[in-house]
């Protein structure tokens, strides 16, 4: 299934309208942060942002640390969704977003390992689009 601008849902479930709009936001801006970039966002703010990692998972894992602080003086968002800007090389990227309560998943897909990754979101109940493109930013 695609919705508009090139997007490509992958997985079983598709993204609801609430979740479509927080990964348009939640692409543009992961395009601004430096490479492994990895931002969570609700529908209208970002709620935490990892990048310059040399592991993917990390950033999911320090995006999550700044989401856990936000909880601490805001309310839990009604959506929370999470950008790659490059694909993600495992599963664990996509298993960390899951534990974080990230319900929908936006990256450029492109690994040798999509079909991995596509399952564990799958598993967890998640919705994967693919861009098609990379906003890897050095």
């Amino acid at each position: 299934m695609t919705f508009g601008g090139g997007l490509k849902t992958i997985t079983k479930r598709a993204p609801t309208k609430e979740e479509e709009e927080a990964l348009r936001f939640a692409w543009m801006a992961c395009k601004h942060v430096k490479s492994n970039a990895v931002v969570l966002t609700s529908a209208d703010a970002t709620v935490g942002i990892g990048g310059g990692l040399t592991s993917r998972v990390d950033s999911v894992k320090t995006a999550g640390m700044k989401y856990a602080a936000y909880l601490k003086n805001n309310p839990k968002p009604a959506v929370l969704v999470l950008a790659s800007d490059g694909f993600f090389p495992f599963r664990d990227g996509v298993d960390e977003a899951a534990r974080l309560g990230a319900t929908a998943v936006i990256q450029p897909g492109g690994s040798v390992k999509d079909a991995e990754v596509i399952a564990a979101a799958d598993e967890n109940g998640m919705a994967m689009v693919f861009t098609g493109m990379r906003h890897f930013r050095h």
